[in-house]
Protein backbone atom coordinates (compact mmCIF):
# COMPACT_ATOMS: atom_id res chain seq x y z
CA UNK A 1 0.00 0.00 0.00
CA UNK A 2 2.62 2.19 0.74
CA UNK A 3 4.45 2.15 -2.50
CA UNK A 4 0.84 2.63 -4.28
CA UNK A 5 0.27 5.52 -2.39
CA UNK A 6 4.48 7.15 -3.66
CA UNK A 7 3.43 5.80 -7.33
CA UNK A 8 -0.03 8.09 -7.26
CA UNK A 9 1.57 10.74 -5.35
CA UNK A 10 4.20 10.98 -8.42
CA UNK A 11 4.66 13.67 -9.98
CA UNK A 12 4.36 12.54 -13.74
CA UNK A 13 1.22 10.86 -12.77
CA UNK A 14 -0.52 13.53 -10.93
CA UNK A 15 -0.19 15.66 -14.35
CA UNK A 16 -2.64 13.04 -16.14
CA UNK A 17 -5.61 13.21 -14.61
CA UNK A 18 -8.90 14.66 -16.69
CA UNK A 19 -7.40 13.74 -19.97
CA UNK A 20 -6.59 10.30 -19.11
CA UNK A 21 -9.49 9.13 -17.59
CA UNK A 22 -11.59 10.58 -20.23
CA UNK A 23 -9.69 9.00 -22.57
CA UNK A 24 -10.04 5.64 -21.14
CA UNK A 25 -13.77 6.13 -19.74
CA UNK A 26 -13.99 6.43 -23.87
CA UNK A 27 -13.18 2.46 -24.09
CA UNK A 28 -16.49 1.37 -22.23
CA UNK A 29 -17.75 -1.94 -22.67
CA UNK A 30 -20.58 -0.71 -25.68
CA UNK A 31 -17.37 0.72 -27.43
CA UNK A 32 -15.72 -2.23 -26.93
CA UNK A 33 -18.84 -4.07 -28.69
CA UNK A 34 -18.69 -1.82 -31.64
CA UNK A 35 -14.74 -2.09 -31.73
CA UNK A 36 -15.33 -6.22 -31.72
CA UNK A 37 -18.16 -5.82 -34.68
CA UNK A 38 -15.68 -4.04 -36.80
CA UNK A 39 -13.06 -6.09 -36.17
CA UNK A 40 -14.79 -9.14 -36.60
CA UNK A 41 -17.13 -7.79 -39.42
CA UNK A 42 -14.18 -5.87 -41.58
CA UNK A 43 -11.04 -7.73 -40.38
CA UNK A 44 -8.20 -4.87 -40.02
CA UNK A 45 -10.39 -2.89 -42.52
CA UNK A 46 -11.49 -0.24 -40.28
CA UNK A 47 -8.30 0.57 -38.48
CA UNK A 48 -7.86 3.97 -40.49
CA UNK A 49 -10.70 4.85 -38.22
CA UNK A 50 -8.59 5.29 -35.43
CA UNK A 51 -5.66 7.14 -37.18
CA UNK A 52 -8.43 9.54 -38.60
CA UNK A 53 -10.04 10.43 -35.20
CA UNK A 54 -7.15 11.14 -33.34
CA UNK A 55 -6.34 14.41 -34.09
CA UNK A 56 -10.10 15.39 -33.97
CA UNK A 57 -10.47 14.01 -30.87
CA UNK A 58 -7.70 15.42 -29.27
CA UNK A 59 -8.41 18.67 -30.77
CA UNK A 60 -12.00 18.57 -29.36
CA UNK A 61 -10.72 17.56 -26.21
CA UNK A 62 -8.11 20.22 -25.87
CA UNK A 63 -11.27 22.64 -26.33
CA UNK A 64 -13.23 21.12 -23.63
CA UNK A 65 -10.67 21.15 -20.96
CA UNK A 66 -9.70 24.42 -22.01
CA UNK A 67 -12.85 26.35 -21.79
CA UNK A 68 -13.25 24.87 -18.24
CA UNK A 69 -10.32 25.67 -17.52
CA UNK A 70 -10.01 29.88 -18.80
CA UNK A 71 -13.40 30.12 -17.55
CA UNK A 72 -13.70 28.16 -14.76
CA UNK A 73 -17.16 26.82 -15.33
CA UNK A 74 -18.61 23.80 -17.40
CA UNK A 75 -19.48 23.30 -20.91
CA UNK A 76 -23.49 23.94 -20.01
CA UNK A 77 -22.95 27.10 -17.85
CA UNK A 78 -21.37 28.39 -20.89
CA UNK A 79 -23.41 27.43 -23.47
CA UNK A 80 -26.15 28.84 -21.32
CA UNK A 81 -24.24 32.11 -20.76
CA UNK A 82 -23.89 32.24 -24.39
CA UNK A 83 -26.85 31.21 -26.55
CA UNK A 84 -30.53 30.54 -25.72
CA UNK A 85 -31.98 28.05 -23.30
CA UNK A 86 -33.06 25.99 -25.93
CA UNK A 87 -30.35 24.80 -27.38
CA UNK A 88 -28.77 24.63 -24.17
CA UNK A 89 -31.98 22.16 -22.80
CA UNK A 90 -31.99 20.26 -26.51
CA UNK A 91 -28.76 19.27 -25.89
CA UNK A 92 -28.89 18.39 -22.69
CA UNK A 93 -31.79 16.35 -23.06
CA UNK A 94 -30.18 14.24 -25.54
CA UNK A 95 -27.02 13.39 -23.83
CA UNK A 96 -29.21 12.25 -20.86
CA UNK A 97 -30.86 9.83 -22.92
CA UNK A 98 -27.65 8.61 -24.78
CA UNK A 99 -26.18 8.50 -21.25
CA UNK A 100 -28.87 6.18 -20.07
CA UNK A 101 -28.96 4.10 -22.54
CA UNK A 102 -25.33 3.98 -22.73
CA UNK A 103 -25.10 3.28 -19.09
CA UNK A 104 -27.66 0.31 -19.20
CA UNK A 105 -25.50 -1.40 -22.03
CA UNK A 106 -22.11 -1.02 -20.15
CA UNK A 107 -24.04 -2.55 -16.68
CA UNK A 108 -25.68 -5.12 -18.72
CA UNK A 109 -21.74 -5.66 -20.47
CA UNK A 110 -20.19 -5.90 -16.91
CA UNK A 111 -22.75 -8.77 -15.49
CA UNK A 112 -22.72 -10.89 -18.78
CA UNK A 113 -18.40 -10.81 -17.83
CA UNK A 114 -18.74 -11.19 -14.46
CA UNK A 115 -21.06 -14.16 -15.20
CA UNK A 116 -18.95 -15.79 -17.93
CA UNK A 117 -15.93 -15.54 -15.61
CA UNK A 118 -17.78 -16.68 -12.39
CA UNK A 119 -19.38 -19.98 -14.59
CA UNK A 120 -22.20 -19.42 -12.53
CA UNK A 121 -25.13 -17.00 -11.15
CA UNK A 122 -27.15 -14.78 -13.39
CA UNK A 123 -26.22 -11.82 -15.13
CA UNK A 124 -28.63 -9.31 -13.92
CA UNK A 125 -27.87 -9.94 -10.18
CA UNK A 126 -23.96 -9.27 -11.27
CA UNK A 127 -25.19 -5.73 -13.26
CA UNK A 128 -27.31 -4.71 -10.29
CA UNK A 129 -24.56 -5.01 -8.06
CA UNK A 130 -22.01 -3.42 -10.41
CA UNK A 131 -24.03 -0.30 -10.57
CA UNK A 132 -25.27 0.26 -6.63
CA UNK A 133 -21.18 -0.48 -6.52
CA UNK A 134 -20.28 2.52 -8.97
CA UNK A 135 -23.25 4.48 -7.72
CA UNK A 136 -21.31 3.83 -4.03
CA UNK A 137 -18.12 5.24 -5.04
CA UNK A 138 -19.29 8.34 -6.88
CA UNK A 139 -21.48 9.38 -3.50
CA UNK A 140 -19.35 8.19 -0.91
CA UNK A 141 -15.47 8.63 -1.66
CA UNK A 142 -13.80 11.86 -1.35
CA UNK A 143 -13.08 13.78 -4.88
CA UNK A 144 -9.28 13.06 -4.26
CA UNK A 145 -9.56 9.54 -3.37
CA UNK A 146 -12.06 9.06 -6.32
CA UNK A 147 -9.64 10.39 -9.19
CA UNK A 148 -6.82 8.42 -8.08
CA UNK A 149 -8.91 5.03 -8.05
CA UNK A 150 -10.53 5.92 -11.65
CA UNK A 151 -6.86 6.54 -12.97
CA UNK A 152 -6.16 2.82 -11.14
CA UNK A 153 -9.23 1.82 -13.02
CA UNK A 154 -7.83 2.93 -16.39
CA UNK A 155 -5.04 0.20 -16.60
CA UNK A 156 -8.00 -2.47 -17.12
CA UNK A 157 -7.67 -1.22 -20.53
CA UNK A 158 -4.20 -2.81 -20.80
CA UNK A 159 -6.19 -6.31 -20.72
CA UNK A 160 -6.85 -5.30 -24.76
CA UNK A 161 -2.96 -4.68 -25.34
CA UNK A 162 -2.25 -8.47 -23.36
CA UNK A 163 -4.59 -10.14 -25.50
CA UNK A 164 -2.97 -8.89 -28.87
CA UNK A 165 0.12 -10.78 -27.43
CA UNK A 166 -1.87 -14.25 -26.86
CA UNK A 167 -2.41 -14.05 -30.23
CA UNK A 168 -0.39 -14.36 -33.93
CA UNK A 169 -0.79 -11.61 -35.93
CA UNK A 170 0.07 -10.63 -39.43
CA UNK A 171 2.07 -7.49 -38.75
CA UNK A 172 3.16 -6.13 -42.33
CA UNK A 173 -0.75 -7.03 -43.34
CA UNK A 174 -1.76 -4.79 -40.16
CA UNK A 175 0.30 -1.91 -40.98
CA UNK A 176 -0.79 -1.77 -44.73
CA UNK A 177 -4.47 -2.08 -44.43
CA UNK A 178 -4.17 0.64 -41.50
CA UNK A 179 -3.11 2.77 -44.30
CA UNK A 180 -4.60 1.48 -47.18
CA UNK A 181 -7.85 -0.27 -46.57
CA UNK A 182 -9.22 -2.50 -48.94
CA UNK A 183 -13.08 -0.80 -47.99
CA UNK A 184 -16.54 -0.31 -49.64
CA UNK A 185 -18.87 2.02 -48.61
CA UNK A 186 -22.19 0.44 -48.26
CA UNK A 187 -24.98 0.75 -45.87
CA UNK A 188 -23.81 -2.05 -42.91
CA UNK A 189 -20.09 0.04 -43.14
CA UNK A 190 -21.16 3.37 -43.02
CA UNK A 191 -23.66 2.48 -40.36
CA UNK A 192 -20.42 1.24 -38.22
CA UNK A 193 -18.14 4.02 -39.32
CA UNK A 194 -20.43 6.05 -37.76
CA UNK A 195 -20.60 4.09 -34.67
CA UNK A 196 -16.98 4.00 -34.48
CA UNK A 197 -16.78 7.77 -34.88
CA UNK A 198 -20.17 8.38 -32.23
CA UNK A 199 -18.16 5.87 -29.42
CA UNK A 200 -14.62 7.43 -29.87
CA UNK A 201 -16.01 10.86 -30.05
CA UNK A 202 -18.45 11.26 -27.66
CA UNK A 203 -20.34 14.29 -26.30
CA UNK A 204 -20.13 12.48 -22.52
CA UNK A 205 -16.64 13.16 -22.96
CA UNK A 206 -16.42 16.82 -23.66
CA UNK A 207 -18.34 17.78 -20.78
CA UNK A 208 -16.68 15.38 -17.91
CA UNK A 209 -13.53 16.94 -19.36
CA UNK A 210 -14.51 20.65 -18.92
CA UNK A 211 -16.07 19.91 -15.59
CA UNK A 212 -13.32 17.81 -14.67
CA UNK A 213 -10.54 20.76 -15.08
CA UNK A 214 -13.47 22.90 -13.00
CA UNK A 215 -12.99 20.41 -9.86
CA UNK A 216 -9.37 20.40 -10.16
CA UNK A 217 -9.52 23.98 -9.73
CA UNK A 218 -11.77 23.99 -6.80
CA UNK A 219 -9.46 20.81 -5.07
CA UNK A 220 -5.99 23.09 -5.44
CA UNK A 221 -7.05 26.09 -3.12
CA UNK A 222 -3.81 27.96 -5.02
CA UNK A 223 -4.89 28.33 -8.23
CA UNK A 224 -8.09 30.48 -10.16
CA UNK A 225 -9.03 29.92 -13.22
CA UNK A 226 -6.74 31.48 -16.09
CA UNK A 227 -9.01 34.20 -16.90
CA UNK A 228 -8.66 35.40 -13.25
CA UNK A 229 -4.66 34.21 -12.79
CA UNK A 230 -3.01 34.15 -16.55
CA UNK A 231 -0.27 33.74 -14.98
CA UNK A 232 -0.47 30.15 -14.72
CA UNK A 233 -1.19 29.87 -18.36
CA UNK A 234 1.84 28.43 -19.68
CA UNK A 235 1.76 25.66 -17.20
CA UNK A 236 -1.91 24.74 -17.28
CA UNK A 237 -2.54 24.62 -20.82
CA UNK A 238 0.65 22.63 -21.42
CA UNK A 239 -0.31 20.13 -18.60
CA UNK A 240 -3.81 19.78 -20.25
CA UNK A 241 -1.88 19.60 -23.93
CA UNK A 242 -0.01 16.42 -22.51
CA UNK A 243 -2.88 15.00 -20.37
CA UNK A 244 -4.97 14.94 -22.98
CA UNK A 245 -2.54 14.06 -26.04
CA UNK A 246 -1.73 10.98 -23.67
CA UNK A 247 -5.19 9.99 -22.23
CA UNK A 248 -6.87 10.23 -26.38
CA UNK A 249 -3.90 8.40 -27.21
CA UNK A 250 -4.58 5.44 -24.83
CA UNK A 251 -7.65 5.14 -26.27
CA UNK A 252 -7.76 5.11 -29.27
CA UNK A 253 -4.50 2.16 -29.15
CA UNK A 254 -6.54 0.18 -27.03
CA UNK A 255 -9.15 0.20 -29.67
CA UNK A 256 -6.95 -0.01 -32.26
CA UNK A 257 -5.53 -3.14 -29.97
CA UNK A 258 -9.27 -4.53 -29.50
CA UNK A 259 -10.24 -4.53 -33.37
CA UNK A 260 -6.32 -6.35 -33.91
CA UNK A 261 -7.73 -8.99 -31.34
CA UNK A 262 -11.15 -9.87 -33.00
CA UNK A 263 -10.14 -9.56 -36.77
CA UNK A 264 -7.33 -12.15 -36.20
CA UNK A 265 -9.33 -14.50 -33.78
CA UNK A 266 -13.43 -13.92 -34.40
CA UNK A 267 -13.08 -12.66 -37.96
CA UNK A 268 -10.41 -14.55 -39.16
CA UNK A 269 -12.76 -18.18 -37.89
CA UNK A 270 -16.26 -16.27 -39.78
CA UNK A 271 -17.32 -15.21 -36.30
CA UNK A 272 -18.52 -11.90 -37.94
CA UNK A 273 -21.71 -11.11 -35.94
CA UNK A 274 -20.61 -9.53 -32.47
CA UNK A 275 -23.45 -7.63 -30.70
CA UNK A 276 -22.04 -7.30 -27.17
CA UNK A 277 -18.25 -7.00 -25.76
CA UNK A 278 -19.42 -9.95 -23.49
CA UNK A 279 -20.27 -11.74 -26.70
CA UNK A 280 -16.57 -11.21 -27.98
CA UNK A 281 -14.99 -12.43 -25.25
CA UNK A 282 -16.98 -15.54 -24.84
CA UNK A 283 -16.14 -16.15 -28.60
CA UNK A 284 -12.71 -15.56 -28.26
CA UNK A 285 -12.63 -18.30 -25.65
CA UNK A 286 -12.68 -21.31 -28.67
CA UNK A 287 -10.23 -19.87 -30.95
CA UNK A 288 -7.90 -17.74 -28.87
CA UNK A 289 -7.82 -19.88 -25.76
CA UNK A 290 -8.67 -19.25 -22.55
CA UNK A 291 -5.41 -16.49 -21.13
CA UNK A 292 -7.48 -13.96 -23.86
CA UNK A 293 -10.72 -14.89 -22.40
CA UNK A 294 -9.72 -13.76 -19.17
CA UNK A 295 -8.30 -10.88 -20.46
CA UNK A 296 -11.05 -9.66 -22.38
CA UNK A 297 -13.55 -10.58 -19.90
CA UNK A 298 -12.05 -8.56 -17.18
CA UNK A 299 -11.16 -5.69 -18.89
CA UNK A 300 -14.70 -5.16 -20.15
CA UNK A 301 -15.48 -5.13 -16.07
CA UNK A 302 -12.53 -2.87 -15.61
CA UNK A 303 -13.86 -0.43 -17.71
CA UNK A 304 -17.35 -0.27 -17.03
CA UNK A 305 -16.49 0.28 -13.69
CA UNK A 306 -14.49 3.65 -15.39
CA UNK A 307 -16.80 4.57 -17.44
CA UNK A 308 -20.44 3.99 -15.81
CA UNK A 309 -19.72 7.15 -13.47
CA UNK A 310 -18.50 8.75 -15.71
CA UNK A 311 -21.50 8.77 -18.17
CA UNK A 312 -23.78 9.37 -14.99
CA UNK A 313 -21.56 12.21 -13.84
CA UNK A 314 -20.92 14.27 -17.09
CA UNK A 315 -24.91 13.93 -17.29
CA UNK A 316 -25.30 15.62 -13.96
CA UNK A 317 -23.08 18.03 -14.55
CA UNK A 318 -24.35 19.10 -17.71
CA UNK A 319 -27.91 19.61 -16.22
CA UNK A 320 -27.09 20.75 -13.16
CA UNK A 321 -24.93 23.59 -14.93
CA UNK A 322 -28.33 24.40 -17.00
CA UNK A 323 -30.29 25.29 -14.02
CA UNK A 324 -27.49 26.99 -11.24
CA UNK A 325 -27.53 23.61 -8.78
CA UNK A 326 -24.36 23.06 -6.97
CA UNK A 327 -22.54 20.33 -8.63
CA UNK A 328 -19.03 18.59 -7.58
CA UNK A 329 -17.66 15.35 -6.61
CA UNK A 330 -15.68 17.37 -4.10
CA UNK A 331 -19.40 18.41 -2.27
CA UNK A 332 -20.95 16.16 0.17
CA UNK A 333 -24.43 14.74 -0.98
CA UNK A 334 -26.08 16.76 1.28
CA UNK A 335 -24.22 19.96 -0.47
CA UNK A 336 -25.39 19.18 -3.50
CA UNK A 337 -28.44 17.05 -3.50
CA UNK A 338 -29.47 17.32 -7.30
CA UNK A 339 -25.99 16.70 -8.86
CA UNK A 340 -25.71 13.61 -6.41
CA UNK A 341 -29.22 12.50 -7.51
CA UNK A 342 -29.17 13.06 -11.12
CA UNK A 343 -25.97 10.82 -10.78
CA UNK A 344 -28.41 8.30 -8.78
CA UNK A 345 -31.33 8.61 -11.39
CA UNK A 346 -29.19 8.45 -14.45
CA UNK A 347 -27.61 5.23 -12.86
CA UNK A 348 -30.72 3.43 -11.69
CA UNK A 349 -32.46 3.79 -14.57
CA UNK A 350 -29.94 2.23 -16.47
CA UNK A 351 -30.04 -0.85 -14.06
CA UNK A 352 -33.97 -0.68 -14.40
CA UNK A 353 -33.35 -0.52 -18.36
CA UNK A 354 -31.72 -4.24 -18.11
CA UNK A 355 -34.84 -5.59 -16.93
CA UNK A 356 -37.46 -4.29 -19.71
CA UNK A 357 -38.28 -6.02 -23.21
CA UNK A 358 -36.11 -4.01 -25.05
CA UNK A 359 -33.47 -5.24 -27.34
CA UNK A 360 -30.14 -4.44 -25.74
CA UNK A 361 -28.40 -4.48 -29.28
CA UNK A 362 -31.11 -1.64 -30.50
CA UNK A 363 -30.58 0.60 -27.64
CA UNK A 364 -26.74 0.20 -28.28
CA UNK A 365 -26.82 1.39 -31.38
CA UNK A 366 -29.45 4.31 -30.64
CA UNK A 367 -27.00 5.09 -28.29
CA UNK A 368 -24.23 5.72 -30.66
CA UNK A 369 -26.38 7.19 -33.04
CA UNK A 370 -27.52 9.90 -31.07
CA UNK A 371 -23.73 10.19 -29.46
CA UNK A 372 -23.00 10.60 -33.66
CA UNK A 373 -25.63 13.38 -34.33
CA UNK A 374 -25.76 15.52 -31.39
CA UNK A 375 -21.59 15.58 -31.31
CA UNK A 376 -21.81 18.12 -34.51
CA UNK A 377 -23.94 20.56 -33.17
CA UNK A 378 -22.02 20.34 -29.61
CA UNK A 379 -18.66 20.53 -31.48
CA UNK A 380 -19.61 23.63 -33.48
CA UNK A 381 -21.11 25.19 -30.26
CA UNK A 382 -17.60 24.47 -28.44
CA UNK A 383 -15.55 25.69 -31.41
CA UNK A 384 -17.67 28.80 -31.30
CA UNK A 385 -17.46 29.17 -27.16
CA UNK A 386 -13.30 28.70 -27.55
CA UNK A 387 -13.61 32.18 -30.06
CA UNK A 388 -16.01 33.79 -27.64
CA UNK A 389 -13.81 37.07 -25.76
CA UNK A 390 -16.23 37.69 -23.41
CA UNK A 391 -15.93 34.15 -22.14
CA UNK A 392 -12.04 32.92 -23.07
CA UNK A 393 -10.33 36.91 -22.81
CA UNK A 394 -6.88 36.24 -24.53
CA UNK A 395 -6.93 32.33 -24.28
CA UNK A 396 -9.03 31.90 -27.43
CA UNK A 397 -7.88 28.99 -29.89
CA UNK A 398 -5.26 29.71 -32.47
CA UNK A 399 -5.02 29.49 -36.08
CA UNK A 400 -3.76 25.80 -36.43
CA UNK A 401 -6.04 24.57 -33.48
CA UNK A 402 -9.08 26.62 -35.18
CA UNK A 403 -8.69 24.14 -38.47
CA UNK A 404 -8.12 21.38 -36.77
CA UNK A 405 -11.51 21.75 -34.88
CA UNK A 406 -13.86 22.60 -37.89
CA UNK A 407 -12.08 19.92 -39.63
CA UNK A 408 -13.21 17.60 -37.17
CA UNK A 409 -17.10 18.85 -37.16
CA UNK A 410 -17.14 18.37 -40.77
CA UNK A 411 -15.91 15.26 -40.92
CA UNK A 412 -18.61 13.64 -37.82
CA UNK A 413 -21.76 15.76 -40.28
CA UNK A 414 -19.84 13.87 -43.60
CA UNK A 415 -20.42 10.22 -41.23
CA UNK A 416 -23.63 11.38 -40.18
CA UNK A 417 -25.33 12.64 -43.20
CA UNK A 418 -23.77 9.36 -44.89
CA UNK A 419 -25.47 6.87 -42.27
CA UNK A 420 -29.29 8.94 -42.63
CA UNK A 421 -28.22 8.97 -46.48
CA UNK A 422 -27.13 5.22 -46.71
CA UNK A 423 -30.16 4.27 -44.25
CA UNK A 424 -32.56 5.83 -46.80
CA UNK A 425 -31.32 4.41 -49.96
Amino acid sequence: MHFIRRLTDNATLKALGPGLITGAADDDPSGIATYSQAGAQFGFNTLWTLVLTYPFMVGIQLVSARIGRVTGHGLATNIRRAYSPWLLYSIVLLLLIANVINIAADIAAMGEAARLVAGVGSAHLYSLGFGVLCLALQVWLPYATYVRYLKWLTLGLLAYVGTVFAVKLPWVEVLRKTVWPDFTFTKDSVALIVAIFGTTISPYLFFWQASQEVEELRADGSTMALRKKPADAIKQLRRIKVDTFVGMGFSNLVAYFIILTTAVTLGAHGVTNIQTSAQAAEALRPVAGEFAFLLFALGIIGTGMLAVPVLAGSAAYAVTESFKWNNGLDLKAMEAQEFYGIIGLATVGGMLLNFAPIDPIKALVLSAQINGVIAVPIMAVMMMLAHNKKLMGEFTLSRRHTVIGWVGVLVMLVAVVAMFVTGLS
